[in-house]
């Protein structure tokens, strides 16, 4: 079984020994197999004084929780005079995602081409310069604030870059390859994290609302005014989007960091397993041979088309009716025969008062009809006596 020494020494040197980009690289510390996800978006909060650097946030993965978490963004004091920060990035290569730690010197080298922003657009830094051992600070990137600050100017900063969010380089990531100027800055005289940054990184790995799979490429606390402190933090505007897809499985490793803690021993790992002998293919069975295909069948006869009928004689109209006879005239009414009128008896002699009444004569019998051919006579006259 293979030392826990001698693992540490060869699987460093072969890894750097993949491309020149990772040969030239410093601090290479951790390999997975994951992406890190894309960066959040949040604002710099303002410089606390003067002789301060931004350190921009960044993805860092934690074999403890097996996944990224968040570390903000800060403004940490330089260690000493004419030194700027190199931030750390992530780089893709032989199917791993390799973490290139930051560092601190004179020069701002090779970050893998990530736009972090605020002077970190991918080449070099636009947020100041060093001068007579003073701190020169761009307005145009940096957030001075209220903070009484003399050393200051307005540059414009034109990104040559495509502006995105991703925060690796190579693969699906960043095309960038390193200039001559950044291969010497990765070889010239540099310093390691600083103990406030090695703070920072630690009290964010400790917060369960920094890890990706909870806060989904949107953490609470994507920016602080000072490294350490989280007291008064800068949430993100906007999240990034959180890769789930995995490159081939690579072993893990971890490299000591200069003034780090020890690192938990590791526990060797068991011999792989002898693979079972592969089976024997089974054989190849014959094709059945063809089936000839059935005799095309002789098309139908054509009927012969029906000959068409006559159209029906086209009926004459009837002939008009004669025109109806006019109505019959009613017949005239009949006159109606002449009523005979009877005259009142004339009364010759006027009633005495003091005399009886007169008795009454019997009438006589009414006659019998005559004949209708002889006209009736008209009756005589009674005669009162």
């Amino acid at each position: 079984m293979l030392s826990k020494t001698w693992i540490r020494s060869i699987v460093p040197a072969l890894i750097l020994s993949l491309s020149p980009m990772l040969a030239m690289a410093q601090g290479v510390s951790v390999s997975v197999n994951i992406a890190p996800p894309e960066l959040p978006v949040y604002d710099q909060p303002p410089i606390p004084g003067d002789g301060y650097l931004w350190t921009p946030g960044y993805w860092a993965w934690s074999d403890d929780i097996q996944d990224y978490y968040w570390v903000p963004g800060t403004w940490v004091e330089a260690p000493q005079p004419d030194y700027l920060w190199t931030p750390g990035y992530w780089a893709f290569g032989e199917g791993v995602y390799l973490w290139h730690a930051g560092y601190w010197g004179p020069t701002v080298g090779f970050y893998g081409g990530v736009n972090y922003g605020y002077g970190y657009g991918g080449r070099g830094y636009e947020g100041g310069y060093w001068q007579g051992g003073h701190l020169f600070y761009n307005r145009a990137v940096v957030n001075v604030g209220s903070v009484h600050i003399t050393n200051v100017y307005n540059k414009t900063v034109v990104n040559n870059v495509t502006v995105n969010r991703v925060s690796f380089n190579g693969g699906n990531g960043v095309r960038a390859q390193p200039t001559s100027q950044e291969l010497a800055a990765a070889r010239d005289r540099h310093i390691e994290v600083t103990p406030a940054q090695r703070q920072h990184e630690q009290t964010a790995r400790t917060n369960p609302q920094l890890r990706a799979a909870a806060n989904h490429g949107n953490p609470p606390i994507a920016a602080t005014p000072r490294a350490g402190n989280f007291s008064n933090p800068v949430p993100a505007q906007r999240a990034g989007a959180v890769n789930t897809e995995r490159s081939n499985p690579q072993p893990r490793f971890s490299t000591p960091r200069p003034a780090s803690p020890p690192e938990r021993a590791e526990q060797p790992r068991e011999p792989a397993r002898e693979s079972a002998p592969a089976r024997a293919p089974a054989p190849v069975r014959e094709a059945a041979p063809a089936r000839e295909p059935a005799p095309a069948r002789a098309p139908a006869p054509v009927r012969e088309a029906a000959p068409a009928r006559e159209p029906p004689p086209v009926r004459q109209p009837p002939p008009a009716r004669e025109p109806a006879p006019p109505p019959r005239q009613a017949p005239p009414p009949r006159e109606a025969a002449p009523v005979e009128q009877r005259r009142p008896p004339e009364q010759t002699q006027q009633p005495r008062p003091a005399a009886p009444p007169p008795k009454p004569q019997p009438r006589e019998a009414p006659r019998p009809a005559e004949h209708p051919e002889h006209p009736a006579e008209h009756p005589k006259d009674n005669e009162h006596h």
